[in-house]
Formats: C-alpha cells, sequence, structure tokens
C-alpha cells in the first residue's frame, strides 16, 4: 500500500505497513481514547527516500483535510514501540510543522531510519535488518503542558503506583531529557496522592490525576502496562493520548493490593519526643502506653474480653517513622469508642492532643462507638468513682513514686550491679508503676473531658469573650511546677548580675569554677537536684541529662543576667467572670466551679507529668547501667549503644532469652538505619498510608490548608494568651546549641520542658506545631508572655532578626518592616 493512510484505516491496514505507533494510536483512537488526528505514510511511498510529485500532491490533501495549523512528523517503525524494542528517541521527531512543510519534513524522519544511531541500536538489541520507519503527520497539541506517564515504576519495579512527569508547554524536552519536569505519584488502584512536587507547577492535582487514570485506562485496553506520552490543549479537561507503548523494563510481580488506611500523626507527642527516637525510648514508650491504657480500661470497667480483643490497638497506640515518633490515630480513636460520650470525647480528645483535622470518613466508618445501656451506665459509674477518688489515687501514686524511685544521690551505685540485677531493678519499676498508673491517667480523661466541656460551656455562653477568659483561667495558674525553672533561672540572673565576676564565669564554661561561686554554685545544685531530668527531649532516654550536660543552664543564666524580667500584669479571671456574667448569677456560679474544676486538672496533668519525668530518668540511668555492664564483656563498643537496642531485646539478654549473640552486629544495623532517616527531611504532621508505614512508596502526600484569612506578611494559629508584644524574632532549631536573647520573640517547629531555658529569656513565643493545653501553651501563659501555636510553617515563614508582632490573645502573628 502506498500513499497516505488516514487514521481511520490504519487499524485495517495492519502494523506492517503503517508501523507499530500508528497502528495502536490507530486501535486505541478507534476505543474512543482523544488521539489527534493524523495519517500515515508508508515506507514504500518513498523513492530512494523522497517522495515523488504525486505522491507529495496526495500528502498535501489528506494533510489539509486534518483541518490543522501545524503538525508533528514522527517515524513509526514497524518494530517501534513494541514488547521488546520501544526504540525509543532513535527516530527523528520534527514539531510545529507547517503544512507546506510536511513532505520536507517526512523525507527527513524517513533517512533518520539510516542514522548510526539507529544502526548501533538495533545491532545492541540483536536486529540485524534495516526496518525503514513509516511517517506519522499528525494534528499539533498546543499544550499548555504535556508529558508522560508510567502504568507502574519502571525503576523500582512496582506496580502499585502510577508516575507522571510533567511540564509546561511541549513535552518534547522532557522526552528527551533536557528538563526534569515535575513528578507526581499516584497509588493504584484508588489514585490517591503519593509524592507531588512543591512550589509552582505545570499540572494540578485534578490534573495530574486524570493523566494517571488515562495511563490506566490505556494499559487496561493493551492488557500490559503502558508508557505513554499526552498533552492538555488550552481549552482540554481530558488529556490528548499522542502516544503508547508497553513499559520495556521488568517490573516486580503483581501483589495483593492493601486498601487498609492508615493515619499517623504527631501533633503533639513531638513536644516529648522531637526529633529522631532510638530504638529503646520507642519500645519503652510502646510497652508503656499499652499497660498504662490497659489498666484504665480495667479501671472504668470495661469487660476483660472487650479489652482482650483491643489488644492490637493497646499494643499499637504509637509508630515510629524515619526514626520519629507519631500516634496511631486510628487506634486512638478505636479505643476512645470504648467510653461513653464517644462523639464529644472525640472533639475534647482532638483539642487535647493538638490534632489538626479529625480522622478521614473512610477510617471512621470502621469505628463504631460501644452500644448497651448497661455497659454505658457502667463504665458512667466507673468514671465517676475514679473521679471522685483521684485526689486520693493522686496521692497515693505520689507515694509509690518515692517508695519506688530512689533518692538521686544514690543513682551512681547502678553501675556497680550486674545485668541480671539491673533487669530485676527495671522490673520492679515496671511492676510499681507501670501497671499501676492510676492518678495520672485518669486525671487525663477527667482533664479532656472537663477541659473541652468548660470551654465548650463557655464559648455558648459568652462566645470569644469566653473563650479569651478559659485561656486565661486553664493556662494562668500559678502553681505549676512547669513554670518553677524559669523563675529560678531568672533568680540565678539576678545573683550573677549582682556577683562580680560571675558572667565571665558563666561565659567561660569551667563547670568547676561556676560552681565554686559561693552564692551561684549552691542554687544551680539545688536546681539540678529537682530538675536535673527536665532537658530537651526529657523523655528521650538517649538524650544526656541536664545535670551531665548543664551547659544549656549556663547559657540560660547567663542570657538571664542580661536584662531585667518585665513584671506583666494579668487581668484577673474572677473580675472577667463576675463581668460576662453580671445579670445571670447562676451561669456565673455554674461557669465558676467547671472552670476552677477543669483548672485543677489542668494542673494536675502538668505537675504529673513531671513526675513522669523522674521515673524516665530513673528508668534512662538503669538502661545506661546495663549499657555499661554490656560494653564491660565486649558486647558493646559504648554504654550508650544500649540505646540502639528495643527494650524486649534488652531485657531478653539480661534474662537468658535472646534468641542470638550477636548484639554488636545488630547495634550496627540500627545505627546505619539512624543515620539514613537523618538524612531524610522530616516527615510532615500527618502520615496517611495504605499499608506498612515503613513503605514510603505508600505514603499519601498532605498539605496542611492556610487560614483564609492569612496573608504573605500575616497567619494565624491558636491563640494561649498572653496579650501583644512587638519584637526580634530567632528561630531556634538545635536548642542545645543556640539560645534565645534577652527579649527576642521564640520560633521554634515544636518545644518541650527542657525549652524552659529559652523560655525564660523570651518575650514571645511562636510555635508550628501544638494545641492550647502544649508546654509551650502553659509555660508561656505562666510566664506572662504571649504564645501562639499551630503556626503553618513558622520556621520557614519567619527568619531569625525579623520583626514580628505576636497577638496571643487573638492568634495573630504578624510581620513587620
Amino acid at each position: 500500500m502506498t500513499g497516505p493512510i488516514r487514521l481511520d484505516e490504519a487499524v485495517a491496514a495492519s502494523a506492517q505497513i503503517v508501523g507499530g505507533k500508528a497502528f495502536v494510536l490507530a486501535e486505541l483512537a478507534a476505543s474512543g481514547f482523544k488521539v489527534p488526528p493524523f495519517v500515515v505514510i508508508p515506507p514504500e511511498t518513498f523513492r530512494d527516500g523522497r517522495l515523488d510529485p504525486d505522491s507529495r500532491a496526495a500528502l498535501a490533501e489528506a494533510v489539509a483535510a486534518l483541518s490543522g495549523s501545524a503538525f508533528a512528523v514522527r517515524s513509526s517503525g514497524r518494530a517501534e514501540d513494541g514488547a521488546a524494542d520501544s526504540h525509543a528517541g532513535q527516530f527523528l521527531t520534527l514539531l510545529k510543522v507547517a503544512a507546506d512543510g510536511v513532505p520536507e519534513a517526512a523525507e527527513r524522519v524517513f533517512a533518520s531510519g539510516l542514522a548510526d544511531s539507529v544502526t548501533a541500536y538495533r545491532s545492541a538489541r540483536g536486529l540485524s535488518e534495516t526496518d525503514m520507519p513509516s511517517v506519522i503527520v499528525q494534528v499539533m497539541i498546543a499544550a499548555r503542558a504535556a508529558g508522560v506517564a508510567f502504568a507502574g515504576d519502571p525503576v523500582s519495579g512496582r506496580r502499585d503506583q502510577v508516575l507522571v512527569s510533567a511540564t509546561a508547554g511541549l513535552g518534547e524536552a522532557l522526552v528527551s531529557g533536557e528538563v526534569s519536569g515535575e513528578t507526581w505519584r499516584f497509588s493504584r488502584p484508588e489514585f490517591e496522592t503519593l509524592e507531588m512536587p512543591a512550589g509552582d507547577c505545570a499540572l494540578g492535582e485534578e490534573d495530574a490525576r486524570r493523566v494517571a487514570k488515562l495511563c490506566m485506562d490505556v494499559t487496561a485496553a493493551r492488557g500490559a502496562p503502558q508508557d505513554i506520552e499526552w498533552a492538555f490543549d488550552e481549552k482540554a479537561v481530558e488529556p490528548h493520548l499522542l502516544q503508547a507503548r508497553p513499559i520495556t523494563t521488568q517490573l516486580l510481580p503483581e501483589g495483593a493490593t492493601e486498601t487498609r488506611l492508615l493515619v499517623f500523626d504527631n501533633s503533639n507527642i513531638v513536644e516529648s519526643y522531637p526529633g529522631l527516637v532510638s530504638p529503646l525510648t520507642f519500645s519503652f514508650a510502646v510497652t508503656a502506653y499499652a499497660r498504662v491504657y490497659r489498666t484504665f480500661l480495667d479501671m472504668i470497667g470495661i469487660p476483660e474480653p472487650v479489652v482482650r480483643a483491643h489488644g492490637p490497638e493497646l499494643a499499637n497506640m504509637l509508630a515510629r517513622i524515619d526514626g520519629r515518633m507519631y500516634y496511631n490515630l486510628g487506634n486512638w480513636y478505636r479505643l476512645l469508642s470504648l467510653l461513653p460520650f464517644f462523639s464529644s470525647n472525640r472533639q475534647h480528645m482532638e483539642t487535647m492532643m493538638g490534632v489538626s483535622e479529625p480522622l478521614p470518613d473512610e477510617v471512621m466508618e470502621g469505628i463504631a462507638p460501644s452500644r448497651g445501656f448497661t455497659s454505658a451506665a457502667r463504665m458512667v459509674a466507673g468514671l465517676a468513682l475514679a473521679a471522685l477518688r483521684l485526689k486520693k489515687t493522686r496521692a497515693g501514686f505520689m507515694k509509690r513514686i518515692g517508695e519506688t524511685v530512689p533518692p538521686r544521690d544514690t543513682w551512681s551505685g547502678l553501675n556497680r550491679r550486674p545485668l541480671s540485677e539491673l533487669a530485676g531493678e527495671f522490673r520492679r519499676v515496671e511492676l510499681a508503676l507501670l501497671d499501676d498508673w492510676d492518678a495520672p491517667i485518669v486525671n487525663d480523661f477527667m482533664c479532656m473531658m472537663a477541659f473541652g466541656g468548660s470551654r465548650a460551656l463557655l464559648e455558648k455562653w459568652a462566645g470569644d469573650a469566653g473563650l479569651a477568659l478559659h485561656n486565661d483561667v486553664m493556662i494562668g495558674q500559678g502553681d505549676i511546677v512547669s513554670a518553677e525553672p524559669a523563675r529560678l533561672i531568672r533568680q540565678m540572673g539576678e545573683v550573677v548580675r549582682a556577683t562580680p565576676g560571675a558572667a565571665e564565669t558563666l561565659a567561660e564554661g569551667d563547670r568547676d569554677g561556676i560552681f565554686a561561686l559561693p552564692e551561684l554554685g549552691p542554687l544551680l545544685r539545688d536546681y539540678l537536684d529537682r530538675f536535673g531530668d527536665r532537658r530537651i527531649g526529657e523523655l528521650k532516654l538517649e538524650e544526656p541529662t541536664l545535670d551531665e550536660e548543664p551547659g544549656a543552664l549556663f547559657r540560660a543564666v547567663l542570657a538571664s543576667a542580661s536584662h531585667t524580667a518585665e513584671k506583666h500584669e494579668r487581668t484577673a479571671p474572677d473580675a472577667e467572670l463576675k463581668r460576662l456574667f453580671r445579670s445571670r448569677p447562676l451561669r456565673r456560679f455554674l461557669a465558676g466551679r467547671v472552670l476552677s474544676y477543669a483548672k485543677a486538672r489542668v494542673r494536675d496533668r502538668e505537675n504529673l507529668r513531671f513526675e513522669r519525668t523522674r521515673i524516665f530518668g530513673y528508668a534512662r540511668r538503669v538502661f545506661r547501667a546495663m549499657g555499661s555492664s554490656l560494653a564491660a564483656t565486649g558486647h558493646l563498643e559504648t554504654a550508650d549503644d544500649v540505646f540502639f537496642l528495643t527494650l524486649e531485646e534488652l531485657l531478653a539478654i539480661a534474662e537468658g532469652a535472646a534468641p542470638g549473640d550477636n548484639i554488636a552486629g545488630l547495634v550496627a544495623l540500627r545505627r546505619g538505619e539512624q543515620d539514613a532517616a537523618r538524612r531524610l527531611p522530616d516527615p510532615p504532621e500527618r502520615i496517611l498510608v495504605r499499608g506498612s508505614v515503613i513503605d514510603r512508596a505508600r505514603r499519601l502526600a498532605t498539605t496542611q490548608e492556610a487560614d483564609p484569612g492569612e496573608t504573605e506578611t500575616e497567619r494565624r494559629g491558636t491563640a494561649c494568651g498572653g496579650g501583644v508584644v512587638t519584637g526580634i524574632a530567632r528561630v531556634i532549631h538545635d536548642p542545645a546549641e543556640q539560645q534565645v536573647q534577652a527579649g527576642e520573640i521564640l520560633v521554634a517547629r515544636h518545644t518541650d520542658p527542657g525549652w524552659i531555658s529559652h523560655f525564660a529569656n523570651a518575650a514571645a513565643v511562636i510555635g508550628e506545631r501544638g494545641s492550647v493545653l502544649s508546654h509551650s501553651a502553659i509555660v508561656s501563659r505562666e510566664l506572662g508572655i504571649p504564645c501562639v501555636v499551630a503556626v503553618r510553617d513558622a520556621c520557614n515563614w519567619i527568619e531569625t532578626g525579623d520583626r514580628v508582632e505576636v497577638d496571643g490573645s487573638n492568634g495573630w502573628v504578624k510581620k513587620l518592616p
């Protein structure tokens, strides 16, 4: 057959005549795909590589019938775009060819079949015979965006995802490798976004998803994973299909599709476990959470068979993702659904945990609240009884801590005890406290209900003014232990100002010389005796304690000595309560009682967390002593290597149940994993994944939406009280090495109680993470300084040296000229 062949004739003509590319496109067009019109010039039409006058006339007539203003002239070899040999990029392609230039362009494309590169390719692939291509003349798409897509990952070989590469305008530069373009990655079969480009994009997310779906539709039509080229014109909603060929790289076998959606969130757990977390810390936390919450469920009357049935949820309340700690939110909600008043408690839990958005409907559909009047009544009664006994329970818990955790000055003796005794010591603490963690867990639950209920009540009765009052009462208390370190640092700063030479001694960092100062030394020792475990990442067992490395304390005292702390006047909450409910005495009485109870629960929550820090501090000393024992026998290189083991592994080693003896090899493996995790960017606040969290390729891409009122110079977060302050910002990424100077505004991704040395000098606090009950909020209000948390991308939006205004009452942060 000679002469141009129309698209609708190409199917009947066969691939041997029109070539592989044209034949596939013709079949797909016949199946309803959006393929731009084209004609095909078979190789037999060319005479010595040229088109004779009759052929040129016939081609001109065929091109005119296509009704295009410009054309793409491409090859279509018989073996091109085959399952084995794609010939990708071997033949010449000419774009934006005018109608009168098509004959010459066709001759050039045909002649490219004799190029040295084509001969070398065919020889390398074992295709010795020369195969001159047909030539496609196709209407050119004036593309706003174009690119390629793969129904599988040609690099990893995975079949459970679709890759889309895109660039603005024509896709030829992308296909040829001149530009890298942007990459989108979607899951199969859900087409959920796994990866998206940052910044300005050639495609919107929905357009990219349409391309991914087109690629899978073509794959279904062809019966094998396809590599397609596509383009959007200025008006098209759906992409045009420009080319399709099988993926020629070997893909992995098709696996069973994982449909379960897991949701992980680190909204406020990052306060206690910032950054990378060791295997020992993670496994200890997992054990503690499981045992503590099982105790709570037993305490309030959840039947034992129900508790056993939820064993997997109790054992998996936490996750370690890229070395960082996360809540497994679905399991938290499933456990909460066992309790009465699930709907309201769910909202209160989200407020306390600082969760910025609820669980997806897909996950919530599988979580049903407990039903049955009898069981609900039993649980309500159990909760009420636990609440009534809380004061006595708290006293008993504090007594058990005093009896279980020995005085700090005896801890050094742990290093002289053998490994088996140290394991027994941990078991003693575990049995006495973790299995009887009654006061903190009951208080936490009552705090959740009281805080959420009182906040909702004040908002209902007094609107925004009620919420402001609620913040003042809940956060502005004078008997929270977390604020005591800041007051002591300011006191020591005053001593340094009044003592000649003290500032110079502190600046030199000579520990012995500093502790030898007659007035400052005793104050420092007293501070470390009381708060030596309150450090950056205080629940991370691998982190050195403040009494081991007091340099951060010295720097904070020195910074405090450089200025006099301002006195912040606080509006009396009682007066505001009377003003709001001047004509409603019953409401004033009820609001006062509810606020008083909630305030007590918030206070006890923070103070009991300090006791938790003491327990973790002692556990750390026990574990490190076990590491010293293993290092002494050559099983570990250093004592700190113990933190690369899990709790189960460490106890098994000490108690004779270890499955192997290559402890050093296990540590080396874990250290390598941690080094790799350290090189990764911080994962997002929320991670959605289908399947296992170790499968990074199945993590769904998430974004934090901006507040509608935000601008380039103003952003809104969660107001935590304290008024309005203007000052110079200091962004702290490493609190152990950086220090807020007097009067600066502290900006951080998150904080924990160990940041108190920075709070003591800060004029205000801005946090990317946190909630109204996070540590930063509570301590800031205690110190009378404004605080706004949950400010989107604060550490990138604000730079050190920026002049900013912090409105702690309304939650606005402004960048000023």
